[in-house]
């Protein structure tokens, strides 16, 4: 199965397993200065040079090579999943992307007709029951990975685990994961740890958020999101990630991990898992 999701610096001076709506935008973009002294003008997700990626059919040897022998510092970023599904809500579903259209083109009105969603539109100022949608958006998120109807899981609501996972599977091992919300620290420990021909400072570095401003703003606090059954959905979808990453499922307005991440039972439990 290879490596999907990961990307290394030309250099192959440090690999990431990139993982959705947890801070991909900035990493990537922070790697990529770390080689070219710059950063990529536009979504660093549309760069086709100066950084290698499993997509690029020209970098899966590079990148397969260096996992297997374990060349180069290689780390991951998790995130709180009830933080992590809204923001998919809120990007994905009810938000225009950067083309100004709908993500997946004809998904939001399936979701219309067989969900009930409704999500407003910029002509009406996104002017929907934010709490009653997101609600009904969770449901489908749960039958999308549990059931895989009416489609396969989407990369930017299915479990952080199950990315992790993929390179673990493929023999690979990480040297660090650190948390979306202590992105500062995190990412100072890869930074240090590797050799940059551009070196940089992660304080520095201005925030990459590619979905900002093409949708609508959460207008509630996280957890009056979740009424017990949102969070009984929550639970069956993402328990894992609560468990392996430390993040408190019964307080969904504590947005910090309780514990740090014992990198050995990482690669144990989701070496052990099926992909």
């Amino acid at each position: 199965m290879g490596f999907p999701g990961t990307w290394m610096t030309t250099s192959e001076s440090v690999v990431y397993r990139v993982v959705p709506k947890c801070a991909c935008s900035s990493i990537g973009q922070i790697m990529y200065y770390t080689d070219n002294g710059r950063y990529f003008d536009g979504d660093i997700h549309d760069a086709k040079n100066g950084l290698h990626k499993w997509a690029l059919d020209e970098s899966q040897a590079f990148i397969s090579s260096n996992i297997k022998q374990h060349k180069s510092y290689t780390f991951t970023c998790v995130r709180n999943p009830y933080t992590r599904i809204l923001s998919a809500f809120f990007d994905k579903i009810a938000g225009i992307q950067r083309n100004g259209k709908r993500y997946r083109g004809k998904l939001v009105p399936q979701l219309a007709h067989a969900y009930g969603i409704e999500v407003g539109s910029p002509e009406d100022g996104f002017d929907f029951d934010q709490i009653a949608n997101f609600r009904r958006f969770l449901l489908f998120a749960r039958d999308t990975i549990r059931f895989r109807r009416p489609m396969d899981p989407d990369i930017h609501w299915s479990p952080v685990s199950g990315h992790v996972s993929t390179l673990i599977h493929g023999g690979g091992r990480y040297d660090h994961i650190f948390f979306t919300e202590k992105f500062n620290d995190g990412m100072r420990t890869v930074l240090e740890n590797i050799e940059m021909k551009h070196p940089i400072s992660v304080e520095e570095v201005p925030r990459f958020n590619e979905s900002e401003g093409h949708g609508p703003k959460r207008v509630h606090p996280v957890e009056d999101y979740f009424d017990d059954l949102s969070r009984h959905l929550i639970w069956e979808i993402y328990h894992k990630d609560f468990q392996l990453f430390r993040y408190d499922f019964d307080d969904p307005s504590n947005k910090l991990p309780m514990g740090e991440i014992d990198l050995d039972e990482v690669h144990l439990k989701l070496g052990a898992s099926a992909p």
